[in-house]
């Protein structure tokens, strides 16, 4: 396939790798790229690869469409309010802006042509804007408890089900929900196959394709701390306020939670319940759904 525009753009020349976000090359130096030979010929597994990303981005991209006008279109557009502004906003997210971002992530994907380098530029030029991920990714917990709560109620569960079958999924809303929090942890799986398989592993061209894999594997490590560091506040405020017989501060003072568990003292009848903060161990008894305070070491 010729590559959109016709002849080659300027090259990746800058001393730090970062091509410009416009003139992607299509071919280099006026000449095709070696992986991808003549046009008749079958791509090679590097061409194969690219052409995933762009085709996966844009399966994606129309999954996030058919949440946004599928369900969240129909539900702002309903006479009668169908679910709480809560509930909506709880359960969707961000996910508006995860569509945008996917949207203009895929016409620069598709504005390639088939060029690796240049499909690693797309993901360097964007790293910053990935940060969006991150709220989706610390709501998601709270979007999997506002469906749960839709579907125990029979009137938002019908209506739920007639928006998957104007849609005709086969999986229900839940499914689709996850699969932004599943895309953001492969972006940088997908580059890692692109430098795998890179016939020259050295130059200004192979450094472009590193960069866009520490990017997206440092976006991938963020949000997974990120979303720790969420669950393990949910978690410490949940032991603050199931804690009985606590006479110090609350326990956010104490940083963040590391480590809980259970362990048998000697001739104590009941095991202890100890949770290990940045700055103390709390060791306590369990007394039904209930913490009973015994000590802590600073």
């Amino acid at each position: 396939e010729e590559p959109r525009g016709g002849g080659g753009a300027e090259g990746l020349r800058n001393a730090n790798n970062n091509a410009s976000p416009s003139g992607w090359p299509g071919a280099r130096g006026g000449h095709p790229l070696a992986p991808f030979g003549g046009a008749s010929t079958e791509p090679s597994y590097l061409g194969r690869v690219v052409l995933e990303i762009v085709e996966s981005e844009r399966t994606y991209a129309r999954d996030l469409r058919s949440i946004v006008e599928g369900y969240l279109g129909k539900i702002i557009d309903a006479e009668e309010p169908v679910l709480r502004p809560e509930q909506v906003s709880a359960l969707f997210g961000n996910i508006e802006d995860i569509y945008e971002l996917s949207s203009t992530l895929l016409q620069n994907l598709e504005s390639c042509a088939s060029d690796p380098v240049a499909v690693a530029v797309c993901f360097v030029t964007r790293s910053q804007e990935f940060a969006i991920y991150t709220q989706y990714c610390n709501n998601y917990p709270s979007s999997v408890a506002a469906l749960a709560e839709c579907m125990r109620s029979k009137a938002q569960a019908r209506f739920l089900r007639e928006c998957q079958e104007r849609l005709r999924h086969a999986l229900p809303l839940g499914a689709y929900l996850l699969k932004p929090v599943q895309r953001i942890l492969k972006y940088h799986l997908l580059l890692q196959e692109i430098a795998k398989h890179f016939e020259h592993k050295s130059g200004d061209d192979y450094e472009v394709v590193l960069e866009a894999i520490d990017t997206m594997t440092c976006v991938a490590w963020y949000i997974n701390d990120m979303k720790r560091k969420h669950e393990h506040a949910i978690r410490q405020q949940e032991i603050q306020s199931l804690l009985l017989g606590w006479k110090g501060p609350d326990l956010t003072s104490y940083g963040e939670l590391v480590l809980e568990g259970t362990f048998r003292v000697q001739r104590v009848r009941h095991e202890r319940a100890v949770f290990l903060f940045d700055k103390t161990l709390l060791i306590t008894k369990r007394r039904g759904d209930h913490y009973v305070y015994k000590s802590h070491i600073p």
